[in-house]
């Protein structure tokens, strides 16, 4: 319970007392959109990893040489499945380029933390609408056409079960249009850092980390993506039972 409530101090008074800061990397992004980004994420993410000391948070990260695939001024939509809050404060920590999220509309209400979330580029997700729906997932293209990497959990929400929710697809045009690739990220055990101990407190937890090699939907015809795209809760899966087994 300690480790809870120093962690969540700590957090509540960076996000209120750093505000002059938030204030001026807002005018950065008017002026520079892609500075602006670049230097909302090396700020967030020390913040970030400030969290995951407190936490007593720990990564054992496999894949990462396939990021450096992937030239660092292009974007790369990170596929994952998602299982706490802290699968985006660490996959923040261990990518080493710009990164926002798309992340669900009820966010965007939340005070102060939504426009952090703003800062790195994130997109809020309206996903009773279609329409509006479709224009969030246009803008994502249009931020990753300018460096930005992005963060989508098809899943939809948090998921505790075993097996794989189904993965909504539509957020993978982004890459499509963006030209930038797609690759797959595996995270293990975050929600025991947490989720599964709360309200209690937080638990110490060494998480595990897979990075698939990067994938281009753009080079690949329709059905061949279609099948590569039907693949991926699959193959996530694949990468979590293989965790498990070690």
């Amino acid at each position: 319970m300690l480790r809870l409530i120093i962690a969540g101090i700590f957090a509540v008074l960076s996000i209120i007392l750093c505000l002059p800061v938030h204030l001026y990397l807002w005018i950065v992004t008017k002026i520079n959109r892609y500075k602006g980004w670049y230097q909302s994420w090396k700020f967030v993410r020390g913040f970030f990893k400030n969290v995951l000391f407190l936490a007593g948070t720990k990564t054992d990260v496999r894949g990462s040489d396939n990021l450096s695939q992937v030239p660092g001024e292009k974007g790369i939509l990170f596929i994952g499945n998602h299982r706490s809050y802290f699968d985006i404060i660490i996959l923040q920590t261990i990518v080493d380029r710009p990164m926002g999220f798309i992340a669900k509309k009820e966010f965007k209400n939340v005070p102060f933390f939504s426009w952090w979330v703003a800062d790195l580029g994130s997109l809020f997700l309206d996903r009773k609408n279609v329409r509006a729906g479709l224009q969030t997932m246009k803008e994502g293209a249009e931020y990753m056409k300018q460096g930005l990497s992005l963060g989508l959990y098809p899943e939809g929400t948090r998921n505790h079960g075993k097996e794989m929710l189904p993965f909504k697809k539509g957020g993978y045009k982004m890459a499509e249009e963006s030209e930038c690739p797609i690759v797959l990220v595996t995270m293990k055990d975050t929600d025991d850092i947490l989720e599964n101990n709360h309200p209690f407190g937080l638990k110490k937890k060494i998480v595990k980390i897979d990075f698939s090699e990067p994938i281009y939907p753009h080079e690949l015809d329709r059905a061949t993506r279609k099948a590569v795209y039907d693949e991926f809760p699959a193959r996530i899966q694949k990468t979590l039972d293989e965790m498990d087994a070690e």
